[in-house]
């Protein structure tokens, strides 16, 4: 149907259908019952009729005013040429139309035959998506079942890797030097199989029980084969000129061979234990017993004896009764320091006293320089043994000090007991001091190391060290205080050679003691500080005269304080003490001298200062004639008297500076006093005196003063 011919038969039912006479003769008003109808089906018809009048072609004839039956009449005969037309054309389009039919009759048959096959097709899928649905069931099954075979397989291959004894282990427990890498690495698989084979002993394995035998043999191949490797090399510590620090070097590298023979076979990890004790404790015991018995002749032979004390008289003295020959031993270098002192420093981690090279120079040396040498040898010995046997036989803090003291117990009881016997005939203090601290400081080098083995020796060598140490002092505290000053020949103002002994020694204990100050060393200096300013003062009193007295008493604080400043690097308590004594003697030695030259002025003034100064006026007694020959007198000496005063003093000290000092004091101490002197005269009842024209100005006595002042 063309679209045109669709609007006319579209019009057409429509006008139809608004044609009065053939709506009122389609009508049937018998059946019509308006009352008994609902209301809805006159709004549905109403609603049929609006959307009608809505149509496009009859609006368009109502708006041209057609008469709709007109209009319906063209339609109808509209209708009826597009009818025949449309037949025209269907007859025209028969064949197509048929073969049209036919191939829609085929194309039914096709698709349903497609229908058919895609039946089958669902049919079939239904089937494979079961199928599929089974075989995800079954793999998911099989998959658990992979998990469960491999978890067992590993834990499996892992126990069969465990107690399988493979052929290329018994080949290298059995056959393989114990010095090669393939043993000690074998010998780690052995270990770890024979530790696990223990924790399988609760089991019913039979693997277990068919392995154990094998494994047990191979335990036993190696135990022996470790035992002879070890005891071989411990062996070899025995050889004469071994270099035992090299094997020991060695054998660190075979540390393992002791764990296994501890875990494994105890007892034969204790007997290489004890034949490295032996061996060690002989080999020491050997080279020090050689090297000390060696060192000691390099020793001096001029030593300290029991006649070399501080109070002894300073006089050659017999070799023996028999002997006529005398002993010139120069006692002053048993109480000096000197260059001893280099033990505690610069010498102190040096190499040891090489015999041989020594021997060949024909060096000798102190006490204390072999001391010294002996014991950093024991001490760099001892940190490396103790070193050794820890990580060699994995041994704790606790056991380690026994172990050691196993190895070096019969090497430190010989030194102690060599030290021991040879300070009881020692009256050397200042070396026996030396070696108290050489000891000392080797400790704290050891405890920096965090090295604890030798605290029982050092602890046992200062136990007989210091009692000597003390007893050394004692004996030269007995000596001064038991000296007879008649016996000492006869004496003069200088410095006292007993006084220059105690210098010389208290300087040197202070300097060794104070950088490692010990109250032990105070006390004793404290008591021999006492006797020897008693001893000092009984010597004074040998003189005659106040003036000799206070010369010898300054000369020999002078002395004494010299040599403490020069010795010392601190301000010790002895230093103070003897500034103190020198001060009051020179203090007094100043009022003395001055006396005889300028005693009648100085006199004078001590009497009549405190009368002026208490306001006493009334008792003062006006001498004139004493004034004017104090003044005329001081006016007409003054020079000559300090030309005088400057020999006298300067020939009474050995101290050249000392002596300049105490001339400058009287000097300074003159001016005062004649200053004191006019200030007296200018004072009532004094000041209307005419001599007071005749005193000289003090500037002049200033002037000659400043020409006896030190140049240096």
């Amino acid at each position: 149907v063309r679209p045109g011919d669709q609007r006319t038969i579209m019009a057409g039912i429509l006008l139809g259908l608004q044609d009065e006479d053939d709506l009122v003769s389609g009508l049937d008003f018998e059946e019509l019952n308006i009352t008994s109808q609902d209301d809805d089906i006159l709004d549905e018809a109403a609603g049929h009729i609006q959307e009608n009048l809505e149509d496009e072609l009859v609006q368009e004839a109502l708006r041209k005013g057609k008469d709709l039956r007109q209009y319906s009449r063209e339609i109808e005969s509209e209708l009826r040429r597009v009818e025949v037309r449309s037949v025209e054309d269907y007859i025209a389009q028969s064949r197509n139309i048929a073969s049209l039919h036919y191939q829609i009759r085929n194309c039914d048959e096709i698709l349903a035959r497609m229908e058919e096959m895609l039946s089958k097709f669902q049919n079939d899928l239904g089937s494979i998506s079961s199928e599929i649905q089974s075989l995800q069931d079954q793999s998911h099954s099989m998959s658990i079942k992979l998990k469960n075979r491999q978890a067992i397989r590993g834990e499996l291959s892992e126990y069969v890797s465990e107690i399988t004894v493979t052929e290329h282990l018994i080949q290298h427990i059995m056959d393989t030097p114990a010095s090669e890498r393939e043993f000690l690495e074998n010998l780690h698989e052995l270990d770890h199989k024979i530790k696990f084979l223990s924790l399988q002993d609760f089991s019913d394995c039979r693997a277990v029980y068919d392995v154990r035998g094998e494994v047990d043999k191979l335990k036993l191949k190696a135990v022996a084969k470790t035992r002879e490797f070890l005891l071989q090399k411990v062996y070899q510590f025995r050889k004469p000129m071994a270099n035992y620090q090299m094997l020991q070097n060695q054998l660190l590298n075979y540390r393992y061979f002791n764990e296994f023979l501890m875990a494994h076979s105890r007892e034969i990890a204790v007997q290489v234990q004890q034949e490295y004790v032996d061996t060690m404790g002989k080999v020491y015991y050997s080279y020090f017993k050689d090297y000390h018995s060696k060192l000691m002749k390099l020793q001096f032979e001029d030593t300290a004896d029991k006649d070399d004390l501080m109070g002894t008289e300073d006089a050659p003295r017999r070799n023996s009764f028999f002997s006529s020959k005398a002993s010139f031993k120069n006692r002053s270098t048993i109480f000096t320091l000197g260059s001893r002192d280099t033990v505690l420093t610069t010498e102190l981690e040096d190499p040891i006293i090489v015999i041989p090279h020594a021997q060949k120079q024909e060096k000798k040396f102190p006490y204390e320089g072999l001391f010294r040498s002996t014991h950093f040898a024991l001490m760099d010995n001892a940190c490396r043994e103790y070193l050794f046997v820890v990580d060699f036989f994995g041994l704790t803090p606790a056991t380690a000090q026994d172990f050691f003291n196993s190895i070096f117990g019969k090497t430190l009881a010989f030194l102690l007991r060599h030290i021991e016997h040879y300070t009881e005939g020692c009256y050397d203090s200042i070396g026996i001091l030396l070696c108290i601290h050489v000891s000392l400081r080797y400790q704290a080098i050891m405890k920096r190391r965090s090295i604890p083995c030798l605290q029982d020796y050092s602890r046992n060598l200062l136990g007989f060290l210091w009692p000597r140490f003390h007893h050394i002092l004692e004996l030269n505290v007995a000596s001064v205080r038991d000296t007879d000053p008649h016996k000492l020949g006869q004496i003069d103002t200088r410095p006292h050679y007993v006084t220059r002994r105690y210098a010389e020694f208290s300087a040197a204990l202070v300097s060794i003691n104070q950088s490692h100050p010990d109250e032990q060393v105070d006390k004793c200096l404290s008591a021999l500080q006492s006797e020897v300013e008693n001893f000092i003062l009984r010597m004074a009193a040998e003189f005659p005269g106040r003036k000799d007295q206070l010369i010898f008493l300054i000369n020999n604080y002078d002395m004494m304080l010299s040599v403490l400043s020069e010795r010392t690097s601190e301000e010790s308590k002895e230093s103070s003490s003897f500034k103190g004594l020198l001060h009051a003697r020179t203090q007094e030695f100043v009022e003395e001298v001055l006396s005889p030259y300028f005693g009648g002025m100085i006199g004078f003034v001590k009497d009549v200062e405190p009368l002026l100064e208490r306001a006493q006026r009334d008792r003062i007694t006006v001498d004139e004639r004493r004034i004017q020959q104090l003044v005329r007198g001081f006016a007409s000496e003054w020079k000559h008297s300090i030309e005088i005063l400057n020999q006298e003093v300067m020939q009474s000290f050995s101290n050249f500076k000392n002596g300049t000092a105490i001339l400058q004091g009287a000097l300074a101490q003159l001016i005062q006093y004649y200053h004191r002197f006019q200030k007296v005269l200018s004072q009532q009842p004094f000041k209307p005196l005419p001599i007071r024209g005749e005193l000289i100005n003090i500037h002049h006595l200033m002037v000659e003063v400043k020409k006896h002042r030190t140049t240096f």
